[in-house]
């Protein structure tokens, strides 16, 4: 149930983000609002995708097991489904991003900051970033990545080899898909052409190179 709650409320949030991606509101802006509200209110975060060996998992098990006593889970399929869009929408995004700088996908160096499912891990279960590096490969981008805690990373058929954080600075976009704490985030903007956050790990920095989820 725990990490069925999350999934859910995870997926309303991801929802959230896109909406207001639609109408031109900044999500992260909205969720503070609502969570200055002193009872009633949980915050959960929209991002790139669920990782990990438990929420994206876990829930379809019971989902699965709903099914054999006959009760379908609508809940649990929706916010699947609407979690499962999160790597597209974020490509989509990078897509948008490149397009108002005059770029296409195809054909641009596109630079991924973090690969791990979560902060400060090495772990790459079902993470979204590897989600996005395919989907990005397939409309032609280059990719190359930072993450202190995946020296290489073995993604169809091919080895990446991590880069230093100072490589973002030769991409025509940076996405952070994981936010590691030890990024360095300002210097990050500073030498970057354009910037993509799915995590909101640029929070209180403001600048026109900036794009968030």
């Amino acid at each position: 149930l725990e990490n069925t709650f999350r999934m859910i409320n995870i997926g309303l949030a991801n929802e959230m983000a896109m909406m207001c991606a639609n109408m031109g509101i900044d999500v992260w802006e909205v969720i503070d609002a609502a969570a200055t509200k002193p009872f009633g209110f949980m915050p959960f975060y929209p991002g790139p995708g669920l990782g990990g060996h438990c929420i994206p998992i876990d829930p379809f098990y019971l989902s699965w097991k709903s099914k054999q006593s006959g009760i379908e889970a609508r809940f649990i399929e929706l916010a699947g489904y609407i979690n499962g869009q999160m790597p597209h929408f974020a490509v989509d995004r990078v897509r948008d991003a490149l397009n108002g700088a005059g770029k296409a996908v195809k054909g641009s160096r596109i630079h991924i900051m973090g690969v791990a499912y979560k902060r400060d891990i090495d772990d790459l279960r079902e993470s979204p970033a590897l989600d996005v590096i395919l989907l990005l490969r397939r409309l032609g981008a280059e990719i190359s990545y930072s993450d202190p805690h995946v020296p290489t990373l073995r993604l169809d058929g091919s080895i990446l080899e991590a880069s230093p954080e100072e490589a973002a600075a030769a991409a025509d976009c940076v996405v952070i898909v994981t936010n590691h704490s030890t990024f360095d985030y300002q210097a990050l903007v500073e030498r970057s052409r354009l910037v993509v956050d799915t995590r909101n790990a640029l929070k209180g920095i403001r600048s026109e190179k900036i794009v968030r989820l």
